[in-house]
C-alpha cells in the first residue's frame, strides 16, 4: 500500500455519527449565510441606512468568504482538523456577537467579515474531515451528510431565524445563530476524533491544487454550473410571477418545496457518487437540470405544474455540490482542505455572479428567458464535467491500491 504524504485521521466505523456532528456546525453557519437577506429591512431601519446599503452586508460577507476560504485553509492545513473546526466556530461566533452588539453600520459591516472568515474555514474543513473518516468508498455519502446541514438551514434555519428577528429584532437572530454554533463546539470536542492534519509544512505542497489542471477544470465546471443553477433560483419570484404575484403564500410554498426536494437530491447524490462515480452524477444532474429549465417557461403559468417543476429542479440542483467536492478532494489528497476551500470559494463567487447575470437577462429579455439561458450554461458545465477525469490512473496517495485508483480515474 502506498504511503500517504498526509497525516490523515484513521477511518472511523462511526463515520455517520461524526458526519452528523459536522452537519450541526454546517447548519449553524449556513443559517447565518441565508438568514441575513430576510433581515435587511429591519437592519436598515435599525442602523438608519437604506435597504440597498444594508444589502452590502451580504455582498461583503460573500466576497470575504470567497477570498478568505483558500487563504485560511492554506494557513491552517497543518493543524488537526478538530482544532480547525473549533477555531472556525469560535471565529464565526465572535463575528456574530460583534454583529449583535455593533452600534453603527460600519462596525456591523466589519463584523460580517469576521463571521465570513469563520464560515469559510468551517465549510472548507468539515466535508474533508467527514470524507477522511469515512474513507474513499463512502466519501460521497459522508460529504452529503455534512451538506445536509446547509440544505436544512435553507428549509428550516433561515425561516426560524427570520421569525425570531420579526418578534425580537434582528439582533436576537444574531444571538440565536451564535448559540447554535456554540452548542456544537463541545459536541465536536467530545465526539470528533483528533488528528488528520492536512499537508506538511511546505508552502509549495499546500498550493499544489492551484497548479493542477484537473483541479482547475473541475473548478471551471463548478463556476459554470452554479451560475446556471442559481440564476433562476435568485429570481424565482420573477420566473413564477404569473402565479405568485397575487399570493405570497405560493412563493413561500415553492421555496419550502425547493428546500425539501434539495435535501433529497443532496443525499441521493452522495450515495450515487459512491456507487457510480462523481463525474457521472454531475454530468447527469446538469444535463437533467438543463432539460427542466428548457421546459420551465411553459410551466410558469400554472401552480400545479410549477410545484413538481421546482421540486425536480431542486433535486438536480443539489445533486451537483456533493459530487463536485468528492472529485476535487480526490485529485489532491495531500492538500484536501485547500482544494475544498477553492471549490467553496468558486461556488460562492458563482452564486453571486448568478445574481448579476440573471439580473441582466431579466432586464434585457424578461423572466421567461432566464431558465433557457441557465440551461445553456448547464449544458456547458456537463461538457466540462464529462471531459475531466477525477483522478489520474496511478497509485493513490490516500492509500488506495493501484486498481482502485484506475477505477476512480474512469469515473
Amino acid at each position: 500500500m502506498t504511503s500517504s504524504p498526509t497525516s490523515e485521521a484513521p477511518l472511523s466505523p462511526h463515520w455517520r455519527s461524526h458526519a452528523v456532528v459536522l452537519a450541526l456546525g454546517t447548519f449553524a453557519v449556513a443559517t447565518d449565510m441565508f438568514v441575513i437577506a430576510g433581515l435587511l429591512p429591519a437592519v436598515a431601519d435599525s442602523l438608519q441606512v437604506s435597504v440597498a446599503a444594508a444589502g452590502q452586508l451580504v455582498t461583503v460577507f460573500s466576497f470575504s468568504y470567497a477570498l478568505l476560504a483558500p487563504v485560511l485553509a492554506t494557513v491552517t492545513t497543518t493543524w488537526s482538523r478538530r482544532s480547525v473546526l473549533i477555531t472556525a466556530l469560535a471565529v464565526f461566533s465572535t463575528g456574530n456577537v460583534l454583529t449583535a452588539l455593533a452600534p453603527t453600520y460600519e462596525l456591523v459591516l466589519a463584523s460580517r467579515i469576521i463571521a465570513a472568515a469563520g464560515t469559510a474555514l468551517y465549510t472548507a474543513t468539515a466535508p474533508v474531515t467527514a470524507a477522511s473518516l469515512a474513507g474513499p468508498a463512502r466519501r460521497g455519502r459522508a460529504i452529503a451528510l455534512v451538506i445536509l446541514g446547509s440544505t436544512s438551514a435553507l428549509a428550516l434555519g433561515a425561516p426560524l431565524g427570520t421569525a425570531i428577528g420579526g418578534v425580537w429584532g434582528w439582533r436576537a437572530t444574531m444571538w440565536f445563530v451564535t448559540a447554535l454554533a456554540l452548542v456544537v463546539v463541545p459536541v465536536l470536542t467530545v465526539k470528533l476524533p483528533d488528528g488528520g492534519a492536512g499537508a506538511d509544512g511546505s508552502l509549495r505542497q499546500r498550493l499544489t491544487p492551484l497548479k493542477n489542471r484537473r483541479v482547475l477544470a473541475v473548478l471551471a465546471c463548478t463556476a459554470t454550473a452554479f451560475v446556471g443553477l442559481y440564476a433562476p433560483y435568485t429570481y424565482l419570484s420573477a420566473v413564477f410571477e404569473p402565479i405568485v404575484s397575487d399570493d405570497g403564500n405560493r412563493l413561500a410554498l415553492l421555496l419550502l418545496v425547493y428546500g425539501v426536494a434539495g435535501t433529497v437530491g443532496n443525499l441521493t447524490a452522495g450515495f450515487l457518487a459512491d456507487r457510480w462515480g462523481p463525474r457521472r452524477v454531475v454530468t447527469t444532474a446538469t444535463l437533467a437540470l438543463a432539460c427542466v429549465f428548457v421546459l420551465l417557461p411553459a410551466m410558469r403559468g400554472s401552480f400545479l405544474a410549477a410545484v413538481p417543476a421546482v421540486a425536480t429542479a431542486a433535486v438536480f440542483s443539489f445533486a451537483v455540490n456533493t459530487p463536485q467536492q468528492h472529485r476535487i478532494i480526490a485529485l489532491v489528497p495531500h492538500a484536501q482542505s485547500v482544494a475544498a476551500s477553492l471549490h467553496q470559494s468558486v461556488m460562492y463567487l458563482a452564486t453571486s455572479l448568478a445574481g448579476i447575470v440573471g439580473g441582466i437577462e431579466l432586464e434585457l429579455a424578461g423572466a421567461a428567458a432566464l431558465p433557457p439561458l441557465a440551461a445553456v450554461l448547464l449544458v456547458i458545465a456537463a461538457g466540462l464535467s464529462w471531459a475531466t477525469r477525477s483522478q489520474p490512473p496511478t497509485a493513490s496517495p490516500t492509500g488506495e491500491e493501484p486498481h482502485q485508483a484506475r477505477a476512480t480515474a474512469r469515473r
